[in-house]
């Protein structure tokens, strides 16, 4: 469980670097701070914002230090799931030309943060340790 909460934090570490970087982001030039009318896009994907890549480093940083320990990892991979899950929602509730898309968030945005959730949660659950199962070898 630790090293796929590392390798989740490694990714958004990376990807929070890469929207920083013209030409991995196209329209670097029409990049804003924040929201919706931010026209730069993540391999000319995903719509970013500098507040959008800043969430991506801090979110990574948090799954590097969050998968030194078992109960972190845990913390990370279904915390950071639903988190992802309700920004999904979120996405998929607000307008994409308004006010309230601040981060900003377009279609694949959302669908990327659906299949984020599902997958960070199906890991933090299916890799839980068992308990009262122990890999003693008898002799």
């Amino acid at each position: 469980m630790q090293t796929v909460a590392g390798l989740f934090g490694a990714v958004f570490l990376l990807v929070g670097v890469l929207g920083f970087i013209p030409g991995i982001t196209t329209d670097y030039g029409d990049m804003t701070f924040a929201g919706h009318d931010s026209g730069a896009e993540l391999l000319g994907i995903f719509q970013v914002s500098v507040l959008h890549n800043i969430v991506h480093l801090l979110f990574g940083v948090a799954g590097l230090l969050l998968a030194r320990t078992l109960s972190g990892a845990r913390i990370f991979l279904i915390g950071g799931g639903a988190i992802y899950l309700v920004l999904w929602l979120y996405g998929l509730i607000v307008e994409s030309g308004g006010d309230a898309n601040f981060v900003p968030l377009n279609t694949a945005d959302n669908w990327l943060h659906f299949g984020l959730g599902v997958a960070m949660i199906a890991f933090g659950l299916a890799l839980m340790p068992r308990r009262g199962i122990t890999s003693r070898h008898s002799a």
